[in-house]
């Protein structure tokens, strides 16, 4: 038999995709389930389901060695925002596993990418090796082309190519990872609060409509921790900020559950657009 796989667990349909994926391969998937933030729904998903705290490593470490696990995949959001509200010292108390970690790492270099580093390393010297997150679930990564029945007007690809180019800078300097674009004007930019409230943002600031979001990958992405996604929640976001074209990174950004979020797309006219370098270089230079 297959060896059994460790899932840490955030929030989001992600992780249920995954545990599906792996167990439909033939493997028994052990569960460390982030307290607060993964789906209760999950527990059906997997064969073990342990909560865990989300700077509790030790806990992590423990829960995937007693299910017997060496390689491990970890997905799901972990909202950034509350890492720094009022009550952050109690919801998030660390073992001394991740105090360790904070003061080696954290203390230097608080770029959320530093922090998952030291988290693959530590683990890897735990013997649980962390794997490319969309292994069990490459279904659902976004393929390149235009996906929906709507195509995007000529506007909409100037607002592509003036737009693709700036968000895959501001990746680089990891600020965000999406921006809103109309009329070849960045009218919003993700930061801490994620892609929802920024999308909510973009809508306010833009009440006519008609505007375009981009969504990249890290130009350093590692596919074992840093996979853009987007589902139907998004999309219904997004219809209701008056947004009309969506471009993500194809082969690199996960569409939750693809099928229902195109059928969406298309009940709202919306364009949906997967990138990839061949179509990057057919941008129209401005």
């Amino acid at each position: 038999m297959a060896e059994p796989l460790g899932l840490i667990a955030g929030e989001g349909v992600f992780p249920v995709l995954v545990a599906d994926g792996a167990r439909a391969a033939g493997r028994r998937v052990v569960c460390a389930a982030l307290a607060g933030h993964a789906w209760e729904d999950l527990r059906n998903h997997v064969d073990t389901y342990q909560p865990v705290g989300v700077l509790r490593l030790n806990q992590w470490i423990d829960t995937l060695k007693k299910g017997g696990c060496r390689e491990a995949i970890m997905v799901g959001r972990v909202a950034k925002s509350q890492m720094y509200d009022r009550w952050r010292y109690l919801r998030y108390i660390p073992d001394s596993r991740t105090v360790r970690l904070f003061w080696n790492v954290w203390r230097h270099d608080k770029r959320p990418q530093a922090f998952l580093q030291a988290v693959i390393d530590e683990l890897a010297s735990a013997g649980i090796s962390l794997i490319d997150s969309t292994q069990y679930s490459p279904e659902h990564l976004t393929p390149a082309g235009v996906l929906t029945k709507k195509q995007p007007t000529e506007q909409q690809w100037l607002d592509i190519a003036a737009g693709y180019d700036v968000c895959r800078k501001i990746s680089q300097m990891d600020i965000g990872q999406c921006i809103a674009v109309i009329d070849r004007d960045v009218i919003a930019v993700e930061a801490l609060e994620g892609t929802n409230l920024m999308i909510e943002r973009a809508g306010k600031l833009c009440p006519k409509g008609g505007w375009t979001l981009i969504k990249v990958s890290n130009t350093y992405q590692d596919m074992r921790v840093d996979v853009p996604s987007i589902g139907t929640t998004t999309i219904e976001k997004l219809h209701a900020a008056k947004c009309v074209c969506v471009v993500l990174d194809a082969g690199k950004t996960i569409m939750l559950e693809r099928p229902k979020v195109i059928e969406l797309a298309d009940r709202y006219k919306m364009a949906v657009v997967g990138i990839d370098e061949s179509m990057i270089e057919k941008f129209p230079k401005l």
